[in-house]
């Protein structure tokens, strides 16, 4: 039974939107906030007997129409026995979730199992008639069918009377494929909980639009407030009004000041419930202790965004945390959105609006670039550099502590904004990095996004006990997510505005060939060298090319690439070389590389350089390269043609290096997330929650269970089993035949081959019973012996996956045995795998050249290697329990004969509710 509502809901009951002392089985992980499409924000949380009152008033304030659809019948209010039926709940054969704003229910979705297999689940969902529209509808079935799809529910049946048009359109708007049929003037509806690929894709578009929509009032805000406006220029609040007068806002300015009646000689408030007119944006400047009553009057007021420039929040640690959460509190409950606390403000220079909202001293020229810094006096300096370089800007945010508007955000609403080109963002943490790598993915294929991100050395240092472990590290989890999202990193702010530079101006290299024209031997000799050393191409011209380039020069120049037109060049030679050079299809990038031989000529030849550029085709990348401490005469500057002018060719030639990279990640193909048929999760995870029984700690598994666990996804193994007596070693070795291996179990036997603790090739009982008594005399804790079958010849390699408490899982892949930590030749990727991701890990490691036979060696089966990888990312996603894990070696036989893991270890960890931040990605939740 199925209503949306269109009507008037007035209810007066407030409903908590967060559950202090929640029921038995309470799913709080799926308590969150989220956006819907008109910008507004909702609160998203399961059901509790307490709210039957708020209930209640919600089916009493339902419309005729409503109430009809929704009970087949006008229902003016529930009885107590269906109070306690639609409240007390299970959460696993009943669930339902309410949708709260402004303190009020505003709607319910809902599912109810049902022993009729025609039926399986029924779900029904109301939402309030005067929130009709806005997308609360649609937040709520993503919301129910992820839940129920997280416990294993396939499908749900919906009874939707023929007249309720609204309801059909949500679920279709929803990207479900649905089946109907109708039977007296009522359908009876089939929703797969399957997340499809249509389905996604409705998330992710309604995602992109919410978010987009919730960030316009602090971008375009038709009138602005600034709450600590001050008459003392030097001060933060006379700043940062000063700026917004001096740039021109283009809407009504209200400053709010309680100690004086006028400020820049606009009449001020004394709060802001005093202005008798709307404000959609609000700058708070004033000292923290006031901070949250002043937000408390923004939200009474309606305003729909705020910007919070006091610090004294979470980055001060102790009440500061507690302060800044009920901040949030408050935002959210309001539905507004925040940037801050403790940052600079935000600025849009869109001649539209003409926003100058921070306190710094420079507003940079308008652009096509956006920028996001996580520290507020970095920004300052950013702005100041942008400014000098002459990068024009579309909009800046300093997000500071991000509490509630974060980079995702940024990012959603950069991707849509038609003036917005190139994406520049400055990080010290992330917030939901999987988030972060599926939006940065699919933006950066249009925008590309430059970042760069501190911490790159001890602070991202942790403890680990496996080799997986000791091999990660925070900046390695750094460079993979980027990589695999096609973010292009950058390691200091210069390269950070050298590679924005080019690519705010230039279009994007088709290819790593590079042409240079100098009028300077030895600076071209450096050229080169810094080219060469990025992995780009100093490609030699054709015959044809050199002729033509050698008829307008002496005959002392050298034409070959790099053109040495010597020290006698002057700008009618830069000019005709530039063209020729441009327009030939041998290259695909050009730098012009001069320095100035004497004072004549020098403005001529910027000239001749800047219109070689403008008539450059559209296609080829132009850099130029002005060797000379007073810097480059501004005749080189274009209007018509921009192009980046660098000191030093060394600069160049890194910015150059990342631009081709870009230029490559966005030809590659995104590759698939591959599904094995033959893999028994239910049996894993029993082997898992047997190990984890009665312990609140993460434990290594046992052999037989790391065994079975990974036989569960397919993955081979000798046979083997724990013994504790040198006879029943022996009696594994006349079992099975050949040679076996001893390895001693123990807790402290981390690392075995560095104690002693493994015997290799053991033939006869002699060798075994030797074998035996030296492996458990290897430590002071043995608990056992491994016995297993030895595995000769192949390859050896390591697989390896880590959880990083902020990026989730990473999976290794390197040399095995000993020689992975010793060499260090070990590539990383954030999970989930994709085929390509796999097959690329084997590719990045320079010791796997191995596996090709390099050098007349046996091949290995790289094919095998890539599914063991696809099999380990699958068995990750499917068990969050796992944290750890080594299988070192896996011996890799020849093509077509398969990998075999030798020796593993999987540690696991207790794990509480079904949503982990680092594991998980629900689009639209804050």
């Amino acid at each position: 039974m199925t209503a949306l509502c269109d009507n008037g809901f007035v209810p007066n009951t407030s409903i908590p939107t967060s559950i202090v002392d929640p029921p038995k089985g309470y799913p709080a992980d799926w308590e969150e906030d989220a956006v819907l499409k008109d910008g507004t924000t909702v609160r998203i949380r399961p059901i509790v007997p307490s709210d039957t009152v708020a209930l209640q008033e919600f089916v009493n304030n339902m419309s005729t129409e409503t109430s009809y659809f929704r009970f087949f019948r006008v229902k003016r209010e529930l009885t107590d026995e269906e109070l306690t039926t639609f409240t007390a709940i299970d959460y696993r054969d009943e669930m339902a979730f309410v949708a709260i704003a402004d303190g009020e229910l505003v709607g319910v979705g809902r599912y109810t199992t049902s022993d009729d297999e025609d039926v399986g689940a029924e779900v029904a969902f109301t939402v309030a008639d005067a929130r009709q529209g806005r997308g609360i509808g649609t937040l709520l079935v993503f919301r129910v069918t992820a839940y129920a799809r997280s416990l294993g529910i396939t499908e749900f049946k919906a009874f939707v009377l023929s007249d309720n048009h609204a309801m059909m359109r949500v679920f279709r708007n929803a990207g479900f494929m649905l089946t109907r049929e109708i039977d007296e003037g009522v359908y009876t509806v089939t929703i797969p909980t399957e997340e499809s690929e249509s389905v996604y894709e409705a998330e992710i578009e309604t995602e992109r639009m919410a978010t987009a929509a919730s960030l316009m009032p602090l971008f375009y805000p038709a009138s602005i407030a600034v709450i600590g406006a001050s008459r003392k220029k030097a001060s933060i609040g006379g700043r940062l009004f000063n700026n917004l007068i001096n740039g021109d806002y283009r809407g009504p300015l209200y400053p709010v000041n309680r100690k004086t009646s006028v400020v820049r000689s606009i009449p001020a408030f004394k709060s802001i419930l005093d202005i008798d007119a709307p404000v959609d944006l609000a700058f708070i400047v004033v000292p923290s202790p006031h901070v949250l009553d002043t937000v408390r009057e923004c939200a009474k007021k309606g305003v729909r965004g705020i910007v919070v420039i006091s610090a004294g929040f979470s980055e001060v640690g102790g009440a500061g945390i507690d302060a800044e959460a009920e901040l949030l509190e408050i935002v959210r409950s309001a539905g507004m959105r925040m940037v801050g606390p403790n940052c600079m403000g935000l600025l849009n220079t869109d001649p539209a609006i003409n926003l100058d909202g921070q306190f710094g001293p420079i507003t940079p020229p308008q652009g096509n670039v956006a920028m996001s810094s996580q520290s507020g006096a970095l920004g300052l300096a950013i702005l100041d550099y942008a400014t000098d370089l002459n990068i024009g800007i579309s909009t800046f945010v300093s997000v500071g502590n991000k509490a509630d508007v974060s980079g995702n955000d940024l990012l959603l609403f950069w991707e849509g904004d038609p003036n917005t080109d190139v994406i520049l963002l400055y990080l010290e943490s992330f917030g939901n990095p999987r988030r972060f790598a599926r939006i940065a993915r699919r933006i950066g294929k249009t925008k590309p996004i430059v970042a760069v991100k501190s911490g790159r050395t001890s602070a991202g240092a942790r403890a680990a006990s496996s080799h997986t472990g000791s091999l990660a590290s925070l900046d390695i989890a750094v460079d993979a997510l980027f990589e695999q999202a096609g973010v292009i990193r950058v390691t200091t702010l210069e390269e950070l505005f050298d590679v924005t530079a080019l690519l705010a101006n230039q279009p994007i290299p088709l290819g790593r060939r590079v042409g240079l024209v100098t009028n300077a031997g030895g600076p071209a000799i450096l050229a080169v060298d810094a080219l060469e050393s990025q992995g780009l191409e100093v490609p030699q011209f054709s015959d044809e090319l050199q002729a033509q380039l050698r008829d307008r020069l002496s005959p002392d120049a050298s034409v070959g690439n790099p053109v040495d037109m010597i020290a006698s060049a002057g700008p009618d030679q830069y000019r005709q070389i530039l063209t020729s050079m441009l327009e030939s299809d041998e290259i695909d990038a050009v730098i012009a590389l001069y320095i100035p031989a004497s004072t004549e000529g020098v403005i001529e030849t910027a000239v001749a350089i800047r219109e070689a550029a403008e008539a450059a085709p559209p296609d080829k990348t132009f850099l130029a390269v002005y060797m000379d401490s007073a810097g480059a005469p501004t005749e080189l500057a274009s209007e018509l043609a921009r192009f980046p002018t660098f000191a030093f060719p060394e600069r160049a030639a890194k910015a150059l290096r990342k631009a081709v990279d870009y230029a490559e990640w966005l030809q590659k193909p995104t590759g698939d997330h591959v599904t094995f048929d033959d893999v028994d999760p239910d049996v894993a995870g029993a082997l898992i929650a047997e190990a984890l029984t009665d312990t609140d700690e993460a434990v290594w598994l046992e052999p037989d269970a790391v065994d079975g666990v990974l036989g569960a996804y397919g993955i081979r193994l000798p046979r083997a089993r724990v013994v504790h007596t040198a006879d029943d070693a022996v009696a594994f070795l006349e079992e099975v035949g050949g040679s076996i291996v001893l390895k001693v179990v123990a807790p402290s036997a981390v690392h075995k081959s560095d104690v002693g603790g493994v015997a290799l090739d053991l033939g006869s009982p002699d060798e075994v019973r030797a074998g035996f008594d030296q492996v458990m005399a290897a430590v002071p804790d043995p608990e056992g012996v491994l016995v297993q079958e030895f595995v000769s010849g192949g390859h050896e390699i390591l697989i390896g996956m880590f959880e990083d408490p902020n990026f989730g899982p990473l999976i290794g892949f390197g040399l095995g045995g000993i020689f992975v930590e010793l060499i260090q030749d070990v590539a990383f990727k954030i999970h989930p795998l994709t085929d390509l991701d796999a097959r690329a890990m084997i590719s990045e490691v320079k010791s796997a050249r191995l596996l090709e036979g390099y050098r007349g060696g046996e091949p290995g089966d790289i094919d095998a290697v890539v599914e063991a990888l696809l099999r380990i990312s699958a068995l990750v996603e499917n068990h969050r329990e796992v944290i750890e894990m080594d299988l070192n070696p896996v011996k890799v036989a020849q093509p077509g004969e398969g990998v075999t893991v030798v020796d593993a270890r999987i540690k696991v960890r207790p794990v509480e509710g079904r949503w982990i931040p680092s594991r998980s990605d629900q689009p639209m939740r804050l």
